[in-house]
């Protein structure tokens, strides 16, 4: 929900359908962009230009990366924020809204914002970047 938020006042533009093999093809696109250039992201869809990249590049299974590692990641980001905020290192309007998301993730809500493949490179950056992102 925050993503999605996020996206309509970054003026996000709606372009044509992606891939039919994506889950969200039927609905229109919008175009992100981050230091790449420009990407076309399903409308709908809660994440951004890093992980729609990381669809793209890392189509290589429908494996999907386990919900347990994605709850981890939103715990610790949650943490995160709590700590920060605390030690005036991060707004409070910030962590706030950090929380929320996390909160919100960690119910089940959104699951299917999380489609990258467990193929992807050692680091999980592209997992860690979804996270973020959604």
């Amino acid at each position: 929900m925050v993503g999605l938020l996020v996206h309509q006042q970054r003026g996000c533009t709606v372009t044509d359908p992606l891939n039919p093999r994506h889950p969200h093809t039927d609905a229109a696109t919008r175009v992100e962009r981050d230091t790449f250039g420009e990407i076309a992201v399903p409308q709908q869809a809660l994440w951004g230009a890093q992980t729609q990249r990381s669809l793209h590049h890392f189509a290589i299974s429908t494996e999907r990366m386990p919900r347990e590692l994605i709850e981890a990641l939103l715990h610790v980001k949650r943490a995160a924020a709590v700590v920060n905020a605390s030690l005036g290192q991060l707004k409070p309007e910030i962590s706030k809204a950090v929380v929320d998301a996390a909160d919100e993730l960690l119910t089940g809500a959104h699951a299917r914002s999380f489609p990258l493949s467990v193929w992807q490179t050692g680091s999980g950056t592209q997992t860690n970047m979804n996270v973020n992102e959604v």
